[in-house]
Parts: C-alpha cells; structure tokens; sequence
C-alpha cells in the first residue's frame, strides 16, 4: 500500500530583489541598464556593423537617463543606466550605441543600458 503524496503550494514572492547601485554602491546585476557583462561586451564587439553613432543631448546624472540622437536618422534615444554613464557624459559628447546587445560605447568605457 502506498501513501499519497502531499502537494506542498508554492510560496509567494513578497519582495523583489535590489541591485546596489540603488543604494549608492556598485552594480551588483547584470539586467539591462546595470553591470556590463563580459560575454555582452564581447557579442558587441564581434558585431561591429550594428553600432550606431549619437550625439549625447542630456545626461541626469540623478536619474541615470542619458537622451542621444542617432546621427543616421536623428531619431532620439533615452536610455538608463545604473552604473554611471550619466556622470561622465556631457551634452554634445559622441557617442555609439549597440541596441540589439544593450551596449552604449563612450570612449573606450561601455555601459549596459536599458532603453525606455
């Protein structure tokens, strides 16, 4: 004889998990807008013809958003990210962004960012 098995409920999930760069600290996430990951930033490398050149129109460095406007069509283009483009960003600075891997190119630095 056998015993039935009890079907134990699944719990809910009361609260969701925050990344450190809310709390002043460096990202610890790599969800789109936070740390930049290794294998993203290579993906974004080894694709060289899905970059596209923007002019930085405002940066907040509060909120983390950077607006751009792309060169090709002048569309703009409001980004985030937590890990801080928007500090070392100023109005007029060029920069490329990668929108398939999430990547935004300034200088030699690249950051994660989620486009709102």
């Amino acid at each position: 004889m056998s015993s039935q098995q009890r079907q134990i409920p699944p719990l809910e999930v009361r609260e969701s998990a925050t990344c450190m760069c809310d709390h002043g600290d460096a990202c610890s996430s790599f969800a789109p807008g936070h740390a930049l990951h290794l294998i993203q930033s290579r993906l974004a490398a080894a694709t060289p013809s899905e970059w596209s050149d923007a002019i930085v129109e405002h940066a907040d460095a509060a909120s983390g958003v950077v607006l751009l406007r792309t060169l090709a069509d002048g569309e703009p283009v409001a980004v985030w990210n937590g890990a801080g483009a928007a500090l070392v960003l100023t109005p007029g600075a060029p920069v490329s962004l990668h929108e398939r891997y999430h990547v935004l190119a300034v200088g030699r630095e690249r950051f994660n960012v989620l486009r709102r």
